[in-house]
């Protein structure tokens, strides 16, 4: 089993934070995306802990909403000491409507509206991270027509190989996202922040990627942010005191991932950042790190029913069941990698490859080619493993799909989180 909440029952069903998976298929239908309460919450403490016994609880473990963004987890997070970063106004209303504190969220996004941040700052968002000049001037208009000081800070490429997918790597130079620290312009940038009375420049931030299996390049990332923090005071006589590292800490999805303990990558950059501000004689900084799918996608796995199977002699045999990519388009984004099972029969071995296919009307729609699989019939359910990330926040209605229900899982005990969609639901906004 990937993780330790996966077990399989005496009648060789899979079990899923003690709540067995058939039994949760029959009782909410499929698709179904379940959620384990309990190692969410282990997951938030083992952050906020080494944060508060590593660095004297001097910083603050934001989760990264578009991991997963629905009220009951903004209410999980929040009641285990945690924030939150959002990236859209839907984000932020969603986390404030679960009564997440607005002074404990961090705006991000890189093509904020004016809407988005009149919102942010009508608000009260703790801190808003800007990502380009432009920026900067609207924020700064919309926090005078308020009578607003706002803190902000700055969205910096540090150069960092994340050695992960290019989709999926944000911190090079060639990135939509922040101001590039070999050209000048994240300097320039600094530069320009303390013109508006207005804004309060009060850190910078960086991310340099996700699903990021080693633990160096986070502790690289903060010996880059530190020395251009020293540069900023040794130029502009400017000492900032808080560093966001990001997120990005990658999980198992399939037996050959091997990632490192979240523990040990706070650890390696708690320890750079000590070491480096002992070299150069820099205040050690509030720390912000912004974990998101490392909280959540171990506790996650989406179940299908299979409604039929396709023997092509000679090529492949497709397993089609009534989800797809509507519900987890990772695959065809960028050929994500799951393991899959039989949820009722996952006591027998995985001895047939197959390409489980969905409903969609796209030949793309897949997620996942030639995986090891118990033999599968119609009616069948099948669990996608570790689907807890960016699978519900990256749902879409194509095909006028309805999006998934949703079920919370607690000592084996499912409490829906987020109702089915129906036929009513997204015909709603049409006129």
């Amino acid at each position: 089993m990937l993780t330790p909440n996966l077990t399989v029952s005496d009648e060789g069903h899979l079990m899923f934070g003690g709540a067995d998976c058939v039994t949760l298929a029959q009782q909410h239908g499929t698709p179904l995306y379940v959620m384990d309460e309990n190692t969410i919450r282990e997951n938030c403490r083992g952050f906020r802990e080494v944060l508060q016994n590593e660095y004297a609880g001097n910083g603050l473990i934001c989760f990264a909403s578009k991991a997963l963004s629905c009220k009951e987890l903004y209410r999980i997070v929040h009641s285990e000491g945690l924030g939150t970063d959002v990236v859209s106004g839907g984000e932020l209303y969603t986390a404030l409507a679960a009564g997440m504190p607005a002074s404990d969220i961090v705006m991000h996004g890189n093509s904020k509206t004016d809407a988005e941040l009149q919102m942010a700052v009508d608000k009260g968002v703790g801190r808003i991270v800007a990502d380009n000049l432009p920026e900067l001037e609207r924020l700064n208009r919309i926090a005078e027509e308020a009578g607003k000081t706002v803190r902000i800070m700055l969205r910096i490429k540090p150069g960092i190989d994340a050695h992960t997918h290019d989709f999926i790597q944000t911190g090079q130079i060639d990135s939509k996202f922040g101001f590039a620290l070999e050209t000048g312009e994240a300097l320039e940038a600094v530069r320009a922040a303390g013109t508006y009375k207005n804004l309060e420049l009060t850190g910078l931030h960086c991310h340099i990627g996700s699903q990021i299996l080693e633990t160096e390049p986070f502790a690289e990332a903060a010996r880059v942010m530190l020395r251009f923090m020293d540069q900023i005071r040794a130029e502009l006589g400017i000492t900032l005191t808080e560093l966001n590292l990001g997120g990005g800490p990658g999980i198992r999805y399939v037996e050959r991932d091997d990632p490192k303990p979240f523990g040990d990558i706070v650890r390696a950059m708690l320890s750079a950042i000590r070491k480096t501000c002992s070299e150069i004689s820099f205040p050690e900084p509030f720390m912000l790190f912004e974990p998101g799918r490392s909280i959540v996608g171990a506790a996650g796995l989406t179940l299908y029913t299979v409604m039929a199977k396709k023997q092509i002699p000679d090529i492949r045999s497709y397993v089609l069941i009534d989800g797809g990519m509507c519900d987890n388009p990772r695959y065809a984004l960028y050929e994500a990698e799951y393991e899959a099972m039989i949820a009722n029969r996952a006591d027998q071995p995985r001895s047939e490859s197959v390409t489980i296919g969905g409903k969609c009307c796209e030949s793309g729609d897949l997620l996942g080619k030639n995986m090891p699989l118990q033999p599968a019939e119609p009616g069948d359910i099948l669990a996608v493993i570790a689907t807890g990330a960016y699978n519900y926040s990256m749902a879409s209605n194509y095909n006028r799909n309805p999006r998934a229900e949703m079920v919370m899982v607690r000592d084996g005990k499912a409490r829906t989180v987020i109702r089915r969609e129906t036929y009513e639901d997204i015909c709603r906004c049409d006129l």
